[in-house]
C-alpha cells in the first residue's frame, strides 16, 4: 500500500480524468497528497463537496473498491447555496496552507500569507470560504506585484539574462526579442555565452526566428568583448534594446560571477544613460531550490527581476512568491509554451488566481 501511495504522488498531478467513489455515489475531484485524502462530489447532491480521508489508494488508481472499503462520509460542506462559516473551522486554513505548500511557496511564505489572511478575515468580517479564498488570492497577487515598472517597457534598456543551464535562458531571450520587436522596438542580441558549445548557434536560430540582429564571437572568447561589440553594432543600427545571453553559471562559481560583473561594468561605461536590468531565469519545476539559486545570484549579480519558465507543465510556479517574499524580486515574464510567442508579460492577478 505504501508503494501504491508513492506511485500516486508521481501520477496524481498528471491525472486527466476523475474516478468514481467505491459505492458509485460520487466522483473524486481533488487529490490532497499531504493529508493523504481525496475530495468527492456527490451525484445525488451535486452542490456539495467534502473530504474522504484515509481512502484506499487502490481506489485512486483504478476507480474500483476492494473488500472492507470504508463508506463514503455524508457530512459534506456545501460550496454554493449555504457558505460554511470560515471562522468556525481551522481545517479550512489548514487546507489553504497545504495548497500553498504544494504550489511550492514554501512553509515560511505560506505561514506569512496565512497570518495575513487571518487578519484580513477578522478585519473585513469575512464569513464564508469563497470570500476568504478570494482574499488570499488578493494577498498573493499583492505579494508578487512589481513595485517599479520594467525598464524595457519605458524606453531604451539593456537586459542581462542569467541562470543555470537548462532553465530556458537562451529560449527566453529569443522570445523577449520577438515580444519587443512586434511592439516596434529594435532589439540587439549579444551571444555572450561563449562557454557552452553551440550556445551562439542556438541563440542565432532564435535571432533568425525573431528577425533581430545578433553579435557573436568564437567559442571561448571574452564575453565582455561580445557585449562591447554588440553595443557598438546596436548604436550603428539604431537599436534601442540590448539583450545579452550569458553562460549557464551556478550561483556558487565565483569566477563566472566575476565575469558577469565585468559585463555589467562594460554596459555601464558604454551606455551610461541606459538602465540595465539583470533577470534571473527560473524553471518552475525547480521548486524551493530556486530560492537558493535566486539568493546566490542576487548577492553576486545584483538581480532586478525574474523570468519564470515552463509553467505549461504540472508545476504551479509558487516558488516566485517565496522569491518575492525573501528577496523582493519581481517577476517580469512567464513562459507558457514552446512557441516564440509563448513568453508573456507577468500578470500578478491572473497568476494568483490560477495558483490558488
Amino acid at each position: 500500500e505504501q508503494e501504491a501511495y508513492e506511485d500516486l504522488i508521481k501520477t496524481a498531478p498528471k491525472m486527466e480524468s476523475f474516478v468514481d467513489t467505491p459505492d458509485g455515489r460520487g466522483t473524486v475531484v481533488e487529490v490532497n497528497l499531504l493529508r493523504q485524502s481525496v475530495r468527492v462530489r456527490m451525484e445525488d447532491h451535486p452542490e456539495t463537496i467534502g473530504s474522504y480521508k484515509n481512502t484506499d489508494i487502490y481506489i485512486l488508481r483504478s476507480g474500483k473498491a476492494r473488500k472492507n472499503d470504508p463508506p463514503i462520509p455524508r457530512d459534506f460542506a456545501p460550496i454554493s447555496s449555504k457558505p460554511r462559516p470560515v471562522q468556525k473551522t481551522e481545517a479550512f486554513f489548514e487546507e489553504l496552507e497545504e495548497g500553498m505548500i504544494l504550489a511550492d511557496m514554501g512553509m515560511e511564505t505560506a505561514e506569512k500569507l496565512l497570518e495575513a489572511l487571518r487578519a484580513a478575515v477578522k478585519e473585513a468580517r469575512i464569513t464564508d470560504r469563497a470570500a476568504a479564498r478570494a482574499a488570499l488570492v488578493g494577498l498573493v497577487a499583492d505579494a508578487v506585484r512589481p513595485a517599479q515598472p520594467f525598464a524595457a517597457d519605458a524606453g531604451p534598456a539593456a537586459l542581462l539574462i542569467v541562470g543555470v543551464n537548462g532553465v530556458g535562458k537562451t529560449t527566453s531571450i529569443g522570445k523577449i526579442a520577438h515580444h519587443y520587436r512586434t511592439q516596434g522596438r529594435r532589439p540587439m542580441l549579444a551571444a555572450a555565452d561563449t562557454f557552452r558549445a553551440a550556445a551562439a548557434e542556438q541563440l542565432g536560430e532564435w535571432a533568425r526566428r525573431a528577425d533581430v540582429p545578433m553579435v557573436r564571437h568564437g567559442e571561448g572568447a571574452d564575453p565582455s568583448a561580445v557585449v562591447f561589440d554588440a553595443i557598438a553594432s546596436g548604436k550603428a543600427k539604431g537599436c534601442d534594446l540590448l539583450i545579452c545571453d550569458t553562460a549557464g553559471r551556478l550561483h556558487n562559481r565565483a569566477n563566472l560571477m566575476n565575469e558577469l560583473a565585468k559585463m555589467r561594468r562594460v554596459i555601464a561605461r558604454e551606455l551610461p544613460d541606459v538602465p540595465c536590468e539583470t533577470l534571473l531565469v527560473l524553471d518552475a519545476v525547480t521548486g524551493q531550490n530556486a530560492v537558493a539559486q535566486a539568493r546566490g545570484f542576487a548577492e553576486a549579480a545584483g538581480l532586478t527581476g525574474v523570468i519564470l519558465t515552463k509553467l505549461d507543465g504540472t508545476a504551479k510556479g509558487g516558488v516566485v512568491v517565496a522569491v518575492a517574499d525573501a528577496l523582493g524580486l519581481p517577476v517580469r515574464f512567464v513562459g507558457v509554451g514552446e512557441q516564440i510567442d509563448d513568453l508573456r508579460p507577468f500578470d500578478p492577478d491572473a497568476f494568483a488566481a490560477a495558483l490558488l
